[in-house]
């Protein structure tokens, strides 16, 4: 789940980042206003989560409280890259000497948390991890101990950034790891972390990604989504406790277990079919839960047939096979099904649905092949 500019910067302030002073206005006599309490110059951001705002038109600067407000009709009157701007960031603007950047990523490969550092702030680090990766300076932090002095120490120099700053770009990057954690993030960046001509470090941009499975434990950040950046059935899912991706195709793809149901949708698309989704309804799943699923994948007026692809272990078969002929039944479905059972109960769960207008296969091949020909290819 990604969280605004603003947003990011508010949480990132309580662990002790500098950040400009500023207000969120929804209004451009709202815009007006901030301006003038600020007394100063501003900028006025779009706030959207999308990169690139600047060259899209979606950061101004305003001398007066009458620029500010025409600054924020001209970036909340339209688009910005295909997303509707509800608010706009009027913030004091910044003298920059330097721009730096600071953040913190997931690294999956090393199973750790990466830090980073680099001069070259103000520009998209991915392009800089391309053309330039070494002018990135990186750490892993012990997941116990957490972000050492002697690993900002390092960064520092490894990056080639302003000696006499170190202390405060040291603690800009221990409070941005601490928040990152404490938020159960799974990024967080400064992006440009600024040097202003007077000597300070000021977070002038902000990005937070939160991990949407820990947002039961979060509920400050889980108040924050926002239903209109998020595709509608992932959204469902979220309120219905599912772990659902939409992908788009004609196949709607149900199994138990994250590793049964991407080799699943593989084998689908091996087979020439485009799957529409991924659903994963976990171990031990009982009737309701995969009626449940059933529904959702329905929802989805793109679906032309499903595919469910059971191996039974802790999920009981005939528990499967009860919920897939409530949900047909409750839903009225109308696209064919292949049911493939195999584990538990597997004998029990095809004696229940025998009879049916579901299509059974012994094995996921099978099961793939039998769906692709049903809905007629891609």
């Amino acid at each position: 789940m990604k969280i605004h500019e603003y947003q990011a910067k508010q949480f990132l302030a309580r662990y002790g980042v500098p950040i400009p002073p500023g207000r969120v206005a929804s209004t451009p006599d709202e815009a007006a206003m901030a301006a003038k309490e600020l007394g100063t110059r501003v900028v006025v951001k779009a706030q959207v989560h999308v990169g690139g705002r600047g060259k899209a038109g979606g950061i101004k600067l305003a001398d007066t409280p009458e620029q500010a407000a025409a600054a924020a009709a001209a970036i909340l009157s339209q688009p910005l890259k295909g997303l509707r701007v509800d608010r706009v960031l009027v913030e004091a603007a910044l003298d920059i000497a330097a721009e730096y950047y600071v953040g913190v990523v997931l690294d999956r490969n090393a199973r750790k948390h990466a830090v980073m550092m680099s001069a070259m702030g103000g520009v998209d680090i991915e392009e800089v991890a391309r053309q330039s990766p070494e002018k990135i300076a990186k750490a892993w932090p012990d997941p116990l101990a957490g972000l050492a002095d002697f690993q900002i120490r390092d960064m520092i120099y490894d990056a080639g950034l302003q000696r006499s700053l170190a202390q405060q770009i040291a603690s800009v990057a221990r409070a941005l790891y601490q928040c990152y954690i404490a938020c159960d993030a799974t990024l967080a960046e400064i992006n440009p972390l600024v040097v202003t001509s007077d000597g300070a470090v000021v977070a002038a941009d902000a990005k937070m990604v939160i991990d949407d499975n820990a947002l039961f434990r979060q509920p400050e950040l889980a108040a924050l989504r926002e239903s209109a950046d998020e595709h509608p059935l992932e959204l469902e899912a979220f309120r219905r406790g599912l772990q659902y991706v939409y992908l788009g195709g004609s196949i709607g793809i149900i199994g138990n277990g994250a590793g049964l149901v991407m080799a699943t949708i593989d084998e689908v698309k091996l087979q020439g079919g485009r799957p529409a989704n991924f659903l994963d309804i976990g171990g031990g799943a009982k009737a309701d839960l995969v009626a449940n699923a059933l529904e959702l994948v329905l929802m989805d007026s793109d679906v032309r047939g499903v595919l469910l692809n059971v191996f039974g272990g802790i999920t009981r078969c005939d528990e499967v096979a009860k919920g897939v002929l409530d949900a047909a039944g409750r839903v009225g479905l109308r696209v064919p099904m292949v049911v493939r059972l195999t584990g538990t109960n597997e004998e029990e769960g095809r004696a229940i649905l025998s009879g049916s207008d579901l299509v059974p296969a012994e094995t996921m091949q099978e099961a793939a092949e039998k769906i692709v020909a049903l809905v007629g290819g891609a």
